[in-house]
């Protein structure tokens, strides 16, 4: 399973340069607005050592990964939402991603020119977020117009979302975000067709100078795209050399996916044997049949029972081992699996 992620900003804040070192992929950079016309798809391998782990105790003939696709969207400029720039063309790429990731500009080079001639993250930010709220805005005047002209047939379904529709766009009038808006589940029902911009999660980067890049911050995820360029030309041991010379933990691309599976709620279970050792991304919560699922509809159709240890005792003992010392355990339905577990489904 695999989920999209889309890279958004200001021309010239770094997310092509970005992209291409995440991606490891060839596309055009240039230092003008609008370079990137149409999105940039990659897709990208979730680094986990644990598969590793697990693939050498199974003696694994393949090692299958779970995946990102990340989307190198147009840059945004102001008024975006009335058609300025590539305006339509980014706010309809922006409705295909699971997820947006921000870039800010948080690095000084004057070859590189600002669209508004300043260094300013949060303005940069703000401006962004504006122009999907009026996007989102003129989305809900033109759907309360029409489930109004309903609710006055006495569709009853109607009249629920013209008021629903109603207190979303006075929270977006107050310059908040619909994904700061509370919902139920039938309410997130009524509004899901309206896929709006606003209620997508959102990770901020901010693109910083090599000097800065081990820094941390609260609401920013701190990369610098230089430096992921020069990691993207390594070998492993390499990276995590060079990593270690500039005082940091994690590579941007690492700091970045650890973020998006906490926005969004993920989780990473396993199937191992002598074939292959898979990873496999579900939302927190999932049950095992649900789970199966993702591997094969029939799977979750005809689930029985599912047998799963913990990653490290599977590591550390091996299947037979883990059975013998009674680590593996047999689940059910009503199994809600947990992040590392390796599973193996029985079904009908």
């Amino acid at each position: 399973m695999s989920f999209s992620l889309g890279i958004v900003g200001l021309p010239n804040v770094g997310k092509s340069t970005l992209f291409k070192a995440l991606t490891k992929k060839p596309i055009d950079i240039a230092n003008y607005p609008f370079c990137t016309i149409d999105p940039n798809v990659g897709i990208v391998t979730v680094p986990d050592e644990r598969i590793d782990s697990l693939a050498k105790v199974s003696n694994s003939e393949n090692i299958i990964p779970t995946a990102i696709e990340f989307y190198d969207i147009a840059g945004l400029v102001k008024d975006a939402h009335k058609g300025e720039g590539l305006g339509n063309k980014f706010l309809s790429h922006i409705r295909e991603v699971k997820a947006i990731i921000h870039v800010l500009r948080g690095f000084t080079d004057r070859n590189i020119t600002h669209v508004n001639d300043k260094v300013a993250p949060e303005d940069d930010k703000e401006t962004i977020n504006t122009e999907l709220i009026l996007a989102d805005i003129q989305v809900l005047e033109k759907r309360i117009a029409d489930e109004t002209k309903k609710a006055r047939g006495q569709d009853k379904e109607a009249t629920k979302k013209v008021s629903l529709f109603e207190q979303i766009k006075a929270h977006l009038e107050k310059e908040l975000l619909a994904n700061s808006f509370e919902l139920g589940h039938e309410e997130m029902e009524l509004i899901k067709d309206l896929n709006l911009l606003t209620m997508k999660p959102v990770i901020y980067v901010l693109n910083v100078d090599e000097q800065k890049a081990s820094e941390t911050h609260s609401e920013y995820v701190v990369i610098s795209a230089k430096i992921e360029a020069e990691l993207s030309e390594l070998t492993g041991d390499e990276s995590k050399e060079y990593l270690k010379s500039l005082g940091m933990e994690k590579s941007g691309l690492e700091k970045l996916i650890q973020k998006s599976y906490e926005t969004l709620g993920l989780i990473t279970y396993f199937t191992s044997g002598p074939k292959e050792t898979r990873a496999w991304t579900i939302t927190q919560g999932t049950k095992a049949p649900q789970a199966a699922g993702v591997i094969h509809t029939d799977f979750e159709k005809g689930f029985i029972k599912a047998e799963v240890t913990n990653w490290k005792d599977f590591v550390e003992y091996g299947e037979h081992g883990a059975k013998e010392k009674g680590l593996v355990r047999i689940e059910g339905k009503e199994y809600v699996m947990k992040d590392g577990d390796v599973c193996l489904f029985h079904f009908k």
